[in-house]
C-alpha cells in the first residue's frame, strides 16, 4: 500500500472548500484509490497548511495511475491556480 499526502498553502482560504470537494468526488473514480480525505485547516497559524490530502492507494503503479487519471487531472488547475506553496510525501506502508 502506498499512503501519499499533500499539503497546501493557499493565496484565499475561501478556495479550500471547492478543493475538497472536488479532490473528494474522486473518491469510486479511481482504479486502485482505496481511500482518499481532505482536511482544511482550524487553526490559522503561521506554519499551518489550509488543507491537506490523505490518501490510500494499493500500490505505486496505482499511484502513477491516479496520478495521469483524467478526473485528477482536471482537478489540478483549480489547486495549482489557488497554492502558493506545496509539500508532498509518498510512502509504502
Amino acid at each position: 500500500m502506498v499512503k501519499h499526502i499533500v499539503m497546501w498553502k493557499l493565496r484565499d482560504k475561501a478556495d479550500a472548500a471547492e478543493i475538497k470537494t472536488r479532490l473528494e468526488a474522486l473518491a469510486g473514480k479511481i482504479p486502485g484509490l482505496i481511500r482518499i480525505e481532505v482536511g482544511i485547516d482550524f487553526l490559522e497559524t503561521e506554519q499551518s497548511a489550509d488543507v491537506v490530502l490523505y490518501s490510500e492507494l494499493a500500490d505505486k503503479a496505482a499511484l502513477e495511475i491516479y496520478q495521469a487519471h483524467p478526473e485528477h487531472v482536471a482537478v489540478i488547475p483549480l489547486v495549482k491556480g489557488a497554492a502558493i506553496a506545496r509539500t508532498v510525501v509518498d510512502y509504502e506502508v
